[in-house]
């Protein structure tokens, strides 16, 4: 069964998670992603791409815990090289716009998935987390970028407190660029998309590849650091305890 859904309107492209109740990530949601991704890019129709949630009040809970643990070294890594690099090169190499639509909570991989767009769109009752922190793990992708959008004191205080913020703190901090309101995520990105859509097509392709060229600064080369920080923590004691814990519904146990 597809866990994403893929729709072109008006050169608009919509990418939607589909997997209820709270569209946890899965590989083979990740493989579906990449596969839209490219679609997108290759179709010269596609002027502006939105990656948003089937789900009502939704947008992505992070990866699906269960379906992580007991995963083996090279699983981990394959998994983690497909959301972090793979993820990152499709949305470097798109050709044209992405904009993310987030209702609901953006946690972990989903924070992933916002990041990657151009543009992120939040609705004014959506929130906003790294949790990786009380699972044993670390959401190693944003130490590569998430300093240089916030500063450095600040990113701290997110990543590794593992707190919860709403779209307002975001929107103050510089990681969302419009906040909507409730139950307008969709419209609201469609609207924003519109009006990228309606600018001359080779003049945004080559604008947008100056762009990401001048932000890149090293991202990609720090992405594919972290895909081996991710991997070489998630094989501790105490990620294994974490995990475990999280999927028992129980605070962890660490060692002291």
């Amino acid at each position: 069964m597809p866990h994403v859904q893929y729709q072109v309107t008006d050169h608009i492209a919509e990418i939607l998670l589909d997997r209820a109740p709270v569209n946890a990530v899965v590989e083979p949601m990740i493989d579906e992603l990449l596969l839209c991704l490219q679609r997108a890019r290759d179709d010269r129709a596609v002027r502006a791409v939105i990656i948003g949630s089937a789900t009502p009040g939704q947008f992505c809970a992070g990866l699906d815990i269960k379906a992580f643990a007991g995963s083996s070294a090279e699983a981990t890594h394959d998994l983690l090289e497909k959301l972090y690099s793979r993820v990152t090169d499709a949305q470097y190499h798109l050709g044209k716009p992405s904009i993310a639509a987030v209702a609901g909570a953006a946690r972990g991989a989903g924070m992933t998935l916002a990041i990657s767009c151009d543009l992120i769109v939040a609705e004014a009752s959506a929130s906003f987390g790294y949790p990786e922190i009380d699972v044993g793990l670390i959401p190693a992708i944003h130490f590569a970028h998430l300093p240089r959008i916030i500063g450095k004191h600040r990113a701290f205080d997110l990543l590794f407190t593992g707190r919860k913020f709403s779209t307002r703190e975001a929107y103050e901090l510089g990681l969302v660029s419009r906040m909507v309101d409730d139950g307008t995520a969709l419209a609201g990105a469609r609207d924003l998309a519109r009006v990228l859509a309606a600018k001359a097509p080779t003049i945004m392709r080559m604008g947008r590849a100056a762009f990401v060229r001048e932000c890149d600064s090293d991202y990609r080369r720090g992405v594919a650091a972290a895909v081996e920080n991710f991997c070489s923590l998630a094989t501790t004691e105490e990620a294994q305890e974490g995990v475990r814990a999280f999927i028992e519904k129980r605070p962890p146990s660490w060692r002291r």
